[in-house]
């Protein structure tokens, strides 16, 4: 394995700018070291061939060892051109050292994720008492569409919260790779309000992407984000998300099939949906328009909301299960450029929704006194008779923690 290793004051200076200026970093690599440092021992995975650390950058196409325990010690980074295959029954745990500590797939390179149900792609928390916000995640960063981009500025791409690193272009179906059966636990977490790591966090991954089969479990910020995007997910399990457990911001507009939700840390909104970054502005003219079939998202009772659309959102929802919420669908008018209800019934719509043990079914709420508010009839239609909701039962069998 080679990895080319960052100074720790250039980790440092990664780790700590964020996404301030949607300028392309400098990227400058002051060491060539090459990593192999294997300790000896049984470590009770495969065939107890030690630990090896992971950090700085991976330069060449490597393949990790499953009988191998990877200790990740501080950021590591996928380079340009690189790609890290990680067979079935691999385990990653990570120094449990919050944001600074967590895996980047940059543009132009791939992360090839090869689990399977009976062995699933372990990334965790070293720590002997684990707990949400122990590491940062998984981020993969794309050349996929956002509308951070502005069309007459191509080349002026937008950079990552954590790291400010580059992500974005107009590559529709851009290939970051494959994730199969992976579990991330214990990640996520912030270093202020606007720069924060999620468990799995998507920029501009495009559609050429595989993701099936994800779990998030016990996170500190957002369970997943999509930043812009047109990549597809497949089985999608959020359990114990602190904050949003599906978070889209930034015109993303892929498809999420088969997602289960359950807010067992008192987390913030079920689903979490922006058109645009709002922190900055809609520069691409186009806002966020994904497709969801088959969800259940459980709530703890409290009066958060199972779904929050605003600043211009659409979203087409197919067969929801929604229990154990203060509020079920909330529809917000926050932005004047961009109107959320001007969606409805086209590319914001609900079909086929139950409610179980939620107070206020859907609730609008208007920053602009709108002449014709919309009813909860606009926005959802269908047969409750018929959602099912997501069998996670079936899909989620063997490889997923924490649920019931």
């Amino acid at each position: 394995m080679k990895i080319r290793f960052l100074s720790s004051l250039l980790i440092i200076a990664l780790l700590i700018v964020g996404c301030e200026e949607d300028n392309t970093p400098d990227i400058v690599i002051n060491d060539n070291s090459v990593v192999n440092n294997t300790e000896g021992g049984n470590n009770g995975n495969g065939g107890g061939n030690g630990t090896e650390e992971l950090f700085g950058f991976i330069t060449e196409d490597t393949t990790l060892d499953p009988s191998i325990t990877y200790r990740l010690a501080a950021a590591t980074f996928i380079d340009e051109g690189a790609t890290l295959t990680i067979p079935a029954g691999t385990v990653i745990e990570a120094e449990p050292n919050g944001v600074q500590n967590y895996i980047a797939v940059l543009r132009g390179s791939q992360i090839q994720i090869n689990g399977t149900a009976a062995n699933p792609v372990i990334m965790t928390s070293a720590a002997n008492t684990p707990a949400p916000g122990d590491w940062g995640g998984l981020v993969i960063l794309g050349q996929s569409t956002t509308n951070l981009i502005d069309p007459a500025e191509p080349d002026d791409l937008p950079t990552s919260e954590v790291g400010q690193l580059p992500y974005g272009g107009s590559i529709v179906a851009d290939n970051s790779g494959i994730i199969s059966y992976l579990r991330l636990e214990y990640v996520g977490g912030a270093l202020n309000g606007t720069q924060e790591l999620n468990g799995l966090s998507l920029y501009a991954v495009g559609s050429g992407t595989t993701i099936n089969n994800v779990q998030v479990f016990q996170c500190s910020d957002d369970g997943i984000e999509f930043f812009g995007g047109t990549v597809n997910v497949n089985n999608l399990a959020i359990v114990g998300a602190e904050d949003d457990s599906v978070d889209w911001t930034e015109g993303y507009t892929g498809t999420i099939t088969d997602v289960f939700v359950s807010q067992t840390l008192d987390g913030d909104s079920g689903f979490e949906m922006d058109g645009f970054n709002t922190d900055f502005q809609n520069s691409g003219g186009f806002v966020s328009v994904p497709t969801i079939n088959n969800a259940t998202v459980i709530g703890s009772g409290d009066n958060s909301r199972a779904f929050r659309l605003r600043a211009g959102t659409g979203g087409i929802f197919n067969n929801v299960v929604i229990e154990d919420f203060g509020r079920g669908v909330v529809v917000e008018d926050d932005t004047a450029g961009d109107i959320t209800s001007d969606n409805i019934p086209t590319d914001l719509q609900f079909t086929d929704v139950s409610f179980t043990g939620v107070n206020e079914e859907f609730l609008y709420e208007d920053d602009f006194a709108n002449p014709t508010p919309p009813t909860q009839a606009d926005v959802i239609s269908g047969d409750s008779a018929n959602a099912t909701g997501t069998d996670v039962a079936t899909w989620g069998a063997g490889w997923t923690v924490g649920i019931n």
